[in-house]
């Protein structure tokens, strides 16, 4: 299990290397929960970054593709619905973030974690320092990266479950409780990527899809 801890620091240096940390993917009743850790190069701002839910679609990639050419450094990861199920979604939540963290490049001075929950590092040599900021992806622009390519890598992965499952329409809801995603699940049960410790999906009956 990851801890949930609550830390703050209030002093930064104003060279230190901060890493924002954000996930995709906690409601959906389907798929995996996709976390980002980034790491920005203030020397090529970038303009527009804001909370993942208050961009449209284009302007999301357009961003998403301008983060990945410009920070210093970045990392997706997730957890599988398989995870969800077993330790539930908070916590599969903070294991993707922790995963993402640690497949940077570098050791960030200091990392910031939309939420007000922080990954734990306890068994690792090496230290890291995180802080929770509620309401970080919309206050705190390297965190609105993080969210963006969470939400980028998320969708993506949802549109390619689709292939796989089309009666679902995860193109569309990507995993999200819709009324057509629920008419569905009444419909052909759940498949092999839905969270079946979800109520919805618990409630749905019928066997899995192939």
């Amino acid at each position: 299990m990851i801890a949930c801890v609550s830390q703050s620091f209030a002093f930064v240096a104003e060279d230190a290397d901060i890493c924002g940390v954000d996930e995709a993917g906690r409601g959906p009743l389907a798929g995996p929960v996709v976390a980002a850790a980034v790491v920005l190069d203030p020397r090529q701002p970038i303009e527009g970054l804001r909370d993942s839910k208050l961009l449209t679609e284009p302007q999301r990639l357009r961003l998403a593709i301008e983060i990945r050419r410009k920070a210093k450094t970045f990392a997706v990861a997730s957890a599988s619905h398989l995870e969800i199920d077993d330790i539930n979604v908070l916590q599969a939540s903070l294991l993707a973030m922790r995963r993402a963290i640690l497949r940077l490049s570098m050791v960030p001075d200091l990392i910031r974690v939309d939420g007000r929950q922080i990954p734990s590092f306890h068994e690792h040599a090496r230290r890291y320092i995180a802080e929770p900021v509620v309401d970080g992806d919309n206050l705190v622009p390297v965190i609105s990266a993080a969210s963006i390519l969470a939400k980028v890598c998320r969708d993506r992965l949802m549109r390619r479950m689709h292939r796989r499952y089309p009666q679902y329409g995860f193109d569309e809801n990507k995993g999200y409780a819709t009324a057509t995603h629920l008419k569905a699940l009444g419909t052909f049960g759940p498949c092999a990527i839905h969270r079946v410790s979800f109520a919805p999906v618990r409630g749905s009956g019928g066997g899995h899809a192939q």
